[in-house]
Order: structure tokens, then C-alpha cells, then sequence
């Protein structure tokens, strides 16, 4: 199933797309998608059911915007260096174990919903993502086939990140990572079942139309269901908990000098296939 989540900033409603494109109405069965919905595998169930039944109204998506796919976010992992052609891009060494770092929920936007440029920055870079969904309490795995049967469903994110703030400013990565609007999100949440093979999917990204990014999950150095097994060893994933996988080669700080950073106006576009798509206009902050 497609799951999305429509309509103004805070006041969405969870909705439905069909294999036809039609948007449908999901408000009365369910109160959102949230981490509860995806536990709850009966109320899963009559989704489906209703979907195959044709009994979901359908919505009027003109002028209809989509916001988030997935309300009340636990929490967002984050894998760094998680691509092969990515580390060698950065002049970076392949890590040894899966590098972790957190964005705020509060960082998640729509997938169309602007962007902006911190105050200040002038190394604002984009990262297209596959974005993974946890659907049941996940804690010490023990394999990866246990790490992909605890995730609910993928989409796309867009893990912007500021690079001077990132590596130049001391401490952590965090703080060049969770400036507001830093990851938007969906415009699906596509359940499991519908991505029977996370590690043979293309993302692409586009800065103005230019084609910037072009990898293959493939090329991840610590595939999904390892990264969910890894991270339960740490700490305890919930349904409703998001991780971003990392990015392909492709990212404004591994081009030659002068790199190519975000600035205010720039369009962005990205894609995962089957996920969808997100598109992005950059505002000042």
C-alpha cells in the first residue's frame, strides 16, 4: 500500500493511493498513520481490505497538498558514509561499523514543502535517501532477516545538511544536520510488502534540473536489515521510528572547488524508485 498523509500543515488527514492514482480517504478508519497503525496489523488489515473492496471515497487532490507520511515520529536515526561511491567521493575510509547520528522529528516537512537556508550558511547540501519505517519494537537482533522483518514500510527523505555547521564548527555532526525544514519526507509511506528487494533500488536527485545524484541502494555498505540489527544493539527502535540509510555518490562537498552549494531559489528534485518523488524550492530563513 501507498499511505500518505494530506492537507494544510498540522491539520492532515491519512488517505490512500490507489494502483489507479486515485487519492483515497482513509479518515474513517483510522485516525492517522502513526507508529500505532503500523503495529497494529488488524487495522492494517481493514485498509486492505477496504481497498480491495472499493469502499474508500476517493479525495479531489487538486490543489491538495501532501504533507508528511508518517505523524508523531518517534525518533530519526541517521547512517553516515553509507555508500561505497559516497566514502570514496569524501576521500573518507569505508567504516568499519554503521556511523550514527540523530535528526529532531521535528526537522520533517512535506515532500513539496520549502526548504530553507540557515542564517549564515553557505554550505547547505542535499542528500537523496531511502528513509526506513519501523513497524514493531525492534531490540538486540540478532540477524538482518529478523532487522528487514521488523521494518513497516519505506520512503523517501531528503537528509539536507548544512557542512560547515557538520564538520567545521567542533563537536558533533548534529548540529549541521537539524536546522528546521532538514528532511522532508514521503510523499508515501510504501509498506514492505510492496519492496520486496531494498537493496536494488535507484535514487536520483536533481539541483535545477542537472542531475546530480544517480546510485543504487547496492551500493550500501551496511545493507537495511543490518542497519536495523546494528542500531538495536544500541538502543531500542519503536514502531513509528524513522532511519535514514545514507547517500549515494553524487553530494555538493565531493565536487571539485568551487562546490556547487544550495542557495535561495534553487530547485530540488528527488527520487526513489517505486517511493515517489519530492520536489523543493529553497527560501532564505
Amino acid at each position: 500500500m501507498k499511505l500518505l498523509r494530506v492537507g494544510t500543515a498540522g491539520r492532515e488527514r491519512p488517505a490512500l493511493l490507489d494502483p489507479d492514482g486515485t487519492l483515497r480517504d482513509l479518515s474513517g478508519l483510522v485516525a492517522d498513520i502513526d507508529g500505532t497503525l503500523l503495529a497494529d496489523e488488524d487495522a492494517l488489515g481493514r485498509i486492505r481490505s477496504a481497498a480491495a473492496a472499493g469502499d474508500l471515497p476517493a479525495l479531489d487532490a487538486t490543489g491538495l497538498r501532501t504533507g508528511p507520511p508518517l505523524a508523531r515520529i518517534g525518533k530519526i536515526v541517521c547512517i553516515g558514509l553509507n555508500y561505497h561511491d559516497h566514502a570514496r567521493e569524501t576521500g573518507a575510509e569505508p567504516p568499519a561499523e554503521p556511523v550514527i547520528f540523530f535528526k529532531a522529528p521535528d526537522t520533517v516537512v512535506g515532500p513539496d514543502d520549502t526548504v530553507l537556508i540557515p542564517r549564515g550558511s553557505v554550505k547547505t547540501d542535499w542528500e537523496v535517501e531511502l528513509a526506513v519505517v519501523v513497524g514493531r519494537t525492534a531490540r538486540y537482533l540478532e540477524s538482518a532477516e529478523e532487522g528487514l522483518a521488523h521494518v513497516a514500510g519505506y520512503a523517501v527523505a531528503h537528509d539536507v545538511s548544512e557542512r560547515e555547521f557538520q564538520t567545521e564548527r567542533g563537536g558533533t555532526w548534529d548540529k549541521g544536520k537539524n536546522c528546521e525544514t532538514f528532511n522532508p519526507l514521503g510523499p508515501w509511506l510504501v509498506t514492505a510488502d510492496e519492496v520486496p528487494d531494498p537493496q536494488n533500488l535507484s535514487l536520483r536527485l536533481w539541483v535545477n534540473g542537472e542531475l546530480k545524484q544517480d546510485g543504487t541502494t547496492a551500493e550500501q555498505i551496511f545493507p537495511v536489515g543490518e542497519v536495523v540489527r546494528y542500531v538495536s544493539r544500541f538502543m531500542t527502535l519503536y514502531p513509528g521510528d524513522v532511519v535514514n540509510t545514507g547517500t549515494p555518490a553524487g553530494v555538493a562537498m565531493g565536487r571539485p572547488e568551487p562546490k556547487p552549494y544550495l542557495r535561495a531559489g534553487d530547485v530540488v528534485e528527488l527520487e526513489v524508485t517505486g517511493l515517489g518523488r519530492q520536489r523543493q524550492v529553497l527560501a532564505q530563513a
